[in-house]
């Protein structure tokens, strides 16, 4: 009996720390950069935009754009900080795959971001954005 508890408490552990590692994994927070703001960023710091060309719910952005702006999906989003699960969702773009929004808005990446902090596509073309939570959307 002792040897079986020993084994569901370990289960039980691992089990709990592979919870922990996809929630992490799966987090978004909240960033700071002078001159920038406030931005989302995922677990991992990279920020997160939106295209002003999108609309609730409809991705504008496809095809070659795509490959400067790539989507940003997690099956769950595990918000960080005052950021509300509710405000986070997922759509099915019009070639069949998933995309992560927030507030209704389609999530990207920007591929000229290299590392944590970096917010190269703030402004790009006047219509790529980071995200400020505590004022979006912001038209």
């Amino acid at each position: 009996m002792r040897k079986f508890t020993v084994v569901m408490l370990s289960l039980v552990l691992v089990l709990g720390l592979v919870a922990l590692a996809t929630a992490k994994h799966h987090a978004v927070k909240v960033a700071e950069k002078e001159g920038v703001g406030s931005y989302l960023t995922d677990t991992e710091g990279k920020a997160l935009y939106w295209f002003k060309n999108d609309s609730p719910g409809k991705s504008a952005c496809a095809g070659g754009c795509i490959q400067k702006w790539p989507v940003y999906y997690r099956e769950t989003v595990a918000p960080t900080g005052n950021l509300k699960a509710e405000d986070f969702g997922t759509i099915t773009r019009d070639d069949g795959t998933k995309q992560s929004t927030f507030r209704g808005y389609p999530l990207y990446y920007w591929s000229g971001d290299e590392k944590e902090g970096d917010t190269n596509g703030q402004g790009v073309k006047n219509v790529w954005f980071v995200i400020d939570p505590g004022n979006f959307p912001a038209h």
